[in-house]
């Protein structure tokens, strides 16, 4: 072999080698891109809280695709499916129908609270022309049993209330009873907290101390503290229903007439005490 040839042959060899790694390179580059296409996570779908909040964002989203309104299916109570637009429907009644109640509900409370309003005018007219004690519980009894359809009424004053008068639990000023406060403070208890009305069913001892005639047909009661400067007694209605009177009555118009009650009993009380001075 001449040496030219020996050359060629050399060469041909080196570049065998350097195209068979060439070859080896790019296989290699085009097996890791397989690899790493291979590798990649697949697209998450929506989650509900993601259309909820797209649909938030974007409130004119069914103006745009108004088909969607009638293609989109409900269930119901009825058992088959409604659009969209028929379910919007629905709702929009419900609450109309919810808000309707509501307004009657009120209605009804203020065409009650305006019966209360002009019964308690017509007995706190009467009481400001009241002269005596015995006109004051007339006024009261007919105010309440006839008005405001109770059945028994009670009012009771203390002693220390009436200057000059023996202190007899169960005497009388007039047709009204008597009592100290101690007596009174010993049954009734937390009961004869200024400012506070109290409902419900009461004890038997209760029962006979604020109504001693028909303590056994009283099945429930409001109890309402007199006061003006210093405790003047206890005004009592009471009905036969044990649940007439319960905590959950309200007592806006009782306090104000035993509010006004309470202001209109001292001069009364005074001259009392004047004729029992002078007996």
């Amino acid at each position: 072999m001449t040496e030219s040839s020996a050359r060629l042959n050399s060469a041909g060899k080196t570049a065998d080698k350097a195209s068979g790694a060439g070859a080896a390179a790019e296989g290699g580059a085009s097996s890791i891109d397989t690899a790493g296409r291979g590798s990649q996570a697949k697209p998450r779908a929506p989650s509900a809280a993601d259309v909820a909040a797209y649909l938030r964002a974007n409130p004119d989203f069914f103006l745009e695709h108004e088909d969607l309104l009638t293609e989109l299916r409900l269930p119901h109570e009825s058992g088959a499916a409604i659009s969209l637009i028929e379910k919007q429907v629905a709702v929009f009644r419900a609450q109309r129908d919810s808000y309707e109640q509501q307004l009657n509900s009120l209605i009804e409370t203020a065409r009650e609270n305006d019966q209360l309003f002009n019964k308690s005018k017509r007995l706190l007219t009467s009481l400001l022309e009241a002269r005596t004690l015995d006109e004051i519980l007339v006024v009261l009894q007919d105010g309440f049993l006839r008005d405001f359809r109770v059945d028994f009424c009670s009012l009771i004053i203390f002693d220390e209330a009436i200057k000059g008068a023996s202190p007899r639990s169960g005497a009388r000023a007039g047709n009204v009873q008597r009592s100290t406060a101690d007596a009174a403070i010993e049954v009734l208890d937390d009961m004869l907290t200024v400012g506070r009305v109290s409902f419900g069913r009461l004890t038997a001892k209760q029962r006979e101390y604020l109504f001693p005639v028909s303590s056994e047909s009283v099945g429930s009661c409001a109890v309402i503290p007199l006061q003006y400067e210093s405790p003047l007694g206890v005004l009592s209605i009471g009905s036969r229903k044990e649940d007439y009177f319960d905590s959950s009555m309200g007592s806006m118009f009782l306090t104000y007439i035993a509010d006004t009650l309470s202001r209109l009993l001292p001069p009364l009380l005074y001259k009392e005490s004047m004729a029992l001075r002078s007996s």
